[in-house]
């Protein structure tokens, strides 16, 4: 098991309370946090101490909580400036390392971003990801996003007229800023090298700095396209 750690989880719905209950079994010190009555009645029958009813967006709340010693903090409430408070204070009062938010609607991400409450989990973002991956026709998967570092991985498949295809990876004229990292070929993946021929239908995985994505999509369009 990994270090043994204090989290506070705040929304006791069906996420906070499946998360509180994985976290317990693994080892961990939990205290999980709801302000509905009922909810919090009806979680306390199987976590028992585990579950503290209040507020957490009162500051009186998270100290009874032991916030100061928390190592993580995740808010999952439905109230998405309720996440973002919580998870303020945890970060700047009471300097927690490591604070996770949940956003409801995708809209409001740009708001967590810009309060520097990282890393935010949106749902409806996760979903449609994994439609991108499914269903070929979008073309672009984003696999990684740490803008922080200014790199993002992600996942184009290379369709039949692209001009790419029947090129040497020495001679692809990518933009400064990416690499090719990985290949999918017929269920089979490999690190290309210089003389690695791309094919139609070909995964590619690139890591690259985000301003260049669109060049480097355009590039592995169908051509003409680009």
């Amino acid at each position: 098991m990994s270090e043994r750690m204090y989290v506070i989880i705040v929304g006791a719905g069906k996420v906070g309370w499946n998360l509180a209950r994985e976290l317990l079994e693994k080892g961990h010190e939990v205290t999980l946090m709801e302000s509905d009555r009922d909810r919090f009645r009806a979680v306390e029958q199987e976590l028992e101490h585990n579950v503290q009813f209040g507020d957490a967006s009162e500051l009186w709340v998270l100290e009874r909580a032991g916030i100061s010693r928390a190592d993580l903090v995740i808010a999952v409430t439905g109230d998405d400036e309720d996440n973002i408070l919580i998870c303020q204070v945890a970060k700047e009062k009471y300097l927690v390392d490591r604070t996770i938010a949940r956003v409801n609607n995708p809209r409001n991400r740009e708001h967590f971003e810009l309060l520097g409450i990282r890393p935010n989990v949106s749902a409806t973002d996760l979903i449609l990801r994994l439609i991108e991956h499914e269903v070929p026709e979008y073309g672009l998967v984003h696999l990684l996003d740490l803008p922080e570092q200014k790199l993002e991985i992600i996942e184009m498949q290379l369709p039949e007229n692209s001009r790419a295809a029947g090129i040497r990876v020495a001679d692809l004229q990518i933009p400064e800023g990416s690499l090719l990292i990985s290949v999918l070929r017929e269920d089979s993946g490999f690190v290309p090298g210089p003389d690695t021929v791309l094919e139609a239908g070909d995964e590619v995985l690139a890591v690259l700095d985000p301003r260049v994505e669109e060049d480097l999509t355009s590039y592995f369009a169908p051509d003409g396209q680009g």
